[in-house]
């Protein structure tokens, strides 16, 4: 059975290929979980259609990455942590609390999207990675001081 891929699926195609699969493989999961639709010339229309309105919303989301990373850049983050003797941390700065000072200034961001190269253990000023979009990653400054 002839179908065209709604989305890339892994060992069988890309987005926008035709394949041929087992009849019972499409009609009881690809069809249905659309990931897929039959090969037929409407169904190949409405799949151009379909392309056309994905590039246009990728490309609103992009620009919009691109508006929250400008303002992301400016900002400075402070976290005041516990320390002990020879000013080391209790426990340390990770994605987590990166994620929570950032709600508090208004941006809802995910801690799985705040790349760290190794979490924060001392005071100072460090770096964090925060990944909006597949290419667009924002640079912000955690400056970690005493409580």
């Amino acid at each position: 059975m002839k179908i065209i891929l709604r989305d890339d699926i892994k060992g069988k195609g890309n987005a926008g290929d035709i394949i041929d699969v087992k009849p019972g493989y499409a009609r009881n999961y690809l069809v249905p979980q659309g990931f897929a639709y039959l090969a037929t010339d409407k169904n190949m229309k409405v799949y151009e259609h379909e392309k056309v309105m994905r590039a246009k919303q990728r490309e609103q989301l992009l620009k919009e990455a691109g508006k929250t990373k400008v303002e992301l850049e400016k900002i400075s983050l402070t976290a005041a942590v516990k320390v002990g003797e020879d000013d080391r941390l209790f426990g340390s700065v990770t994605s987590q609390t990166i994620s929570d000072l950032l709600k508090e200034k208004g941006y809802d961001i995910n801690h799985r999207k705040i790349i760290l190269e190794e979490p924060i253990k001392e005071l100072g000023v460090f770096e964090a990675s925060v990944q909006l979009e597949t290419e667009v990653d924002a640079r912000i400054k955690v400056w970690v001081v005493k409580e």
